[in-house]
């Protein structure tokens, strides 16, 4: 039985005539079970699956620029790497995406690809000086469609400067909506602005929230994820009544997931709980090939395509542009209601 599968699988794949959605039933279908019994299986199965559809695909634009903020307030929890990695997986799939790296460590840009040495024109000169968008802007060597705003060094001592400033958190936005404003005059509308975040809550962040429309929060699954977690929801509410009716808590992605323990299931199963109408189903793992592609200068997506974590984000990125097929109302209230997610050791 297995094998005549594997047969028609085979035939599927060559013959051209097959339509593409009719293909991939057929070569979803010739795939091996697998139980909990064979975890290594269940993965590879599971990888192979993701292959299957979702090789080629070209997803639906929103109807209009969806402008996402990446923001949570503690590090290391897969910010830069979610933003980056989403972006390039939105483009590969056939949209127009610009990335604005608001951190001044500049880790977005030095995983794009992107020119960002001192002196380069970046966020900084638009955010302080008041410079137009477009000159900074710097399209991704590795990834057509893909752009990317970079942060140079300077925007360290950003902060400061913003304090004594008119408007100081709504400059980025004012820029970045008068770029996005004059691409759509000539036909080049972008699909999807992404926008990481510093590992903090200070004007930086809060111009990046100004300027969004959506936040993504990524939480790792360990239990000090889950320690800012209502602060930064209370954050967006106040930036939510104060500067920016518009933004709202739109998706919560879960990265650095270990099925190996308990902790991993544990926080995951919580988040989905208390927040399951924000939580994508796909969940990132913790992947080496992941960590290694911006040393390459790359998203994984260009460094190791077939890599779980290369499909786990191109998954993600299919459920984000899903949810965004279609007009969204804003409820930023929805989010913060019920409780704390509480913690619990591994066992």
């Amino acid at each position: 039985m297995l094998a005549a599968q594997q047969r028609t699988a085979v035939t599927a794949e060559r013959n051209i005539d097959v339509p593409d959605d009719d293909r991939r039933t057929v070569l979803a279908e010739a795939l091996p079970e697998a139980s909990d019994d064979t975890p290594l299986m269940a993965e590879l199965r599971l990888d192979a699956q993701r292959r299957i559809e979702l090789r080629g695909r070209r997803f639906a634009p929103p109807p209009q620029t969806r402008v996402i903020t990446v923001a949570n307030q503690k590090g290391g929890v897969g910010k830069t790497t979610t933003t980056v990695n989403l972006a390039a997986a939105l483009a590969q799939a056939g949209l127009k995406v610009l990335v604005i790296d608001n951190d001044p460590q500049g880790n977005a840009s030095t995983a794009l690809g992107v020119d960002h040495r001192a002196g380069t024109k970046s966020v900084y000169e638009v955010l302080i000086d008041g410079d137009p968008v477009e000159p900074a802007v710097q399209e991704c060597p590795d990834i057509p469609g893909l752009f990317c705003l970079p942060a140079t060094i300077d925007l360290s001592g950003a902060e400061i400067e913003l304090v004594s400033m008119v408007a100081r958190e709504s400059r980025l936005r004012r820029a970045v909506d008068e770029y996005l404003a004059q691409q759509e005059a000539a036909g080049a509308r972008f699909d999807y602005v992404l926008v990481d975040c510093p590992p903090s809550l200070g004007l930086l962040t809060v111009n990046a929230f100004v300027v969004g429309r959506e936040v993504l929060i990524p939480i790792q699954c360990e239990y000090y994820a889950l320690e800012g977690l209502s602060q930064l929801l209370k954050t967006v509410t106040l930036i939510q009544a104060h500067l920016n009716r518009d933004l709202h808590v739109s998706t919560i992605l879960l990265t650095m997931y270990d099925t190996r323990t308990n902790l991993a299931r544990q926080v995951a199963d919580e988040v989905r709980e208390h927040f399951p109408d924000k939580t994508l189903a796909t969940t990132i793992p913790r992947s080496v090939r992941i960590s290694e592609a911006p040393s390459y200068g790359q998203t994984v997506l260009t460094y190791d395509a077939g890599s779980s974590g290369a499909l786990a984000y191109l998954e993600a990125a299919r459920e984000l542009a899903e949810r965004g097929a279609a007009p969204t109302q804003p409820d930023g209230q929805t989010i913060t209601e019920g409780t704390e997610p509480s913690r619990q050791e591994d066992q």
